[in-house]
């Protein structure tokens, strides 16, 4: 696996990132997600960073204050990079500075598809919508405990 690096999101980026999240939709998000997902980079994605391999923008995510923990925000993987550690990397990145910070926990709002990769890292499900997310899209809110990693 190539090396991975991590840098902050800057508006130039807008057209690379929504162009991440099309390759990811339907797939791992609803097609009514993108205006929500586009007026989070416009207003400036506070904490979102940028995943780099080879020079070239290979993924995203984000990490948002919230009461007890950091929420992660808009994870996402280039279909071309899905399989190759990439999502891995990011999930490292993402509780390193969690724990950093001082974060108690990792609030995860994910799918269906995609509850199952936030679970190999010890985030548990506290709550399912059905349709959460848009039609065949459920909603699994997830927690992710850092004293329970602490302990184990």
């Amino acid at each position: 696996m190539a090396s991975v690096a991590f840098r902050g999101y800057s508006a130039r980026e807008l057209a690379t990132c929504l162009a991440l999240f099309d390759g990811n939709c339907p797939d791992y998000f609803a097609p009514n997600e993108r205006h929500d997902y586009e007026e989070f980079l416009r207003a400036g994605a506070p904490g979102y960073l940028l995943c780099e391999r080879d020079s070239r923008i290979v993924g995203a995510f984000g990490l948002g204050r919230e009461p007890g923990g950091l929420r992660v925000q808009w994870i996402m993987i280039s279909p071309d990079a899905q399989g190759t550690g990439l999502g891995t990397a990011m999930m490292t990145e993402a509780l390193a500075r969690a724990w950093s910070a001082g974060a108690q926990r990792l609030f995860i709002a994910a799918s269906h598809k995609s509850a199952p990769f936030f679970a190999r890292f010890g985030a548990r499900s506290v709550l399912t919508t059905p349709d959460g997310w848009g039609p065949g899209m459920h909603r699994i809110d997830m927690q992710l405990e850092f004293a329970r990693l602490a302990a184990s």
